[in-house]
């Protein structure tokens, strides 16, 4: 059974249908951390009882959180409210035999991500020169730096918390040779690089669009940029045909080459609503 449908299943029992079916059922688990997205229409005391609950049907869960904003600010954190178990929001994350420690409270992280991150890996040639503009605690970086044999992976991000973590989470994975986190505005930081990469990664759909020119700036004359985008559209099956044309579009506009070597969507993230990547091959 899936975590959304688990966490329907419990509230049910514990709350009664009515309000379950107000749930938003999505359950994510981080370490030992599981975090409940909070429905516009239900109280926080509401979700006391379920979190409760919750930590008898896990016993791997310590803590339990709800999430009562979006992802949101130039930091890309949520607030959050403690409701069950150990009152801490930090953990370790395990992701493709990868050790990272995450505050849930002061960065981002996606479970969602996790074929992505393996994915992308899989793809890198040895001795690739590769910057991560928008890196988190290191996630891409790390994965990427532990499953292939980059040359440099250059890791940036701008929330020092992420930075901090980030630092810590290169040691422990003892990738410090490859990885090199910077701190910064990835817009700036990006163009210290021009010319050098052979692959780069922009996993923050809300900027992608925005700093795709200096992505390209930054890569080689020939080379790939992995696009996370978000896009609205009614029939799903339309998602990825809207981000490719606007990528390819957008490509010409700037006087550049480049084709869709690649494209699936990542997940729906809301209704009619789908974050979608790209690979897309660039030759300037």
């Amino acid at each position: 059974m899936g975590r959304g449908k688990l966490l329907r299943k419990i509230a049910s029992r514990v709350l009664g249908d009515d309000v379950a079916r107000k749930i938003w059922g999505r359950l994510e688990v981080i370490g030992d951390i599981a975090v409940i997205r909070k429905s516009p229409d239900l109280d926080v005391e509401v979700y006391r009882p379920l979190a409760e609950a919750l930590l008898k049907e896990l016993p791997y869960v310590r803590s339990v959180w709800l999430a009562i904003t979006p992802v949101r600010g130039v930091h890309r954190v949520r607030e959050y409210v403690h409701l069950a178990g150990e009152k801490r929001s930090t953990t370790l994350y395990r992701e493709h035999g990868c050790l990272f420690k995450v505050d849930i409270t002061k960065v981002y992280i996606s479970p969602a991500l996790n074929y992505e991150h393996i994915r992308i890996a899989k793809l890198v040639r040895d001795g690739e020169f590769i910057i991560n503009m928008f890196a988190g605690v290191g996630l891409f970086s790390i994965i990427i730096a532990k499953h292939a044999k980059p040359s440099k992976v250059i890791s940036i991000d701008i929330n020092p918390d992420a930075y901090r973590l980030m630092i810590e989470n290169v040691k422990l994975n003892q990738v410090e040779d490859v990885v090199e986190p910077v701190l910064g505005d990835a817009g700036e930081v990006v163009l210290r690089y021009e010319g050098m990469a052979d692959r780069i990664l922009m996993p923050l759909p809300e900027l992608a669009y925005k700093y795709f020119p200096k992505a390209l700036k930054a890569l080689k004359i020939q080379g790939y940029i992995h696009v996370y985008e978000f896009v609205s559209t009614k029939e799903e099956d339309e998602a990825l045909s809207i981000a490719e044309d606007m990528y390819v579009k957008y490509s010409q506009r700037l006087g550049v080459s480049c084709k869709v070597a690649f494209s699936r969507i990542v997940r729906s993230v809301g209704p009619r609503y789908y974050q979608v990547v790209l690979d897309i091959y660039c030759s300037k």
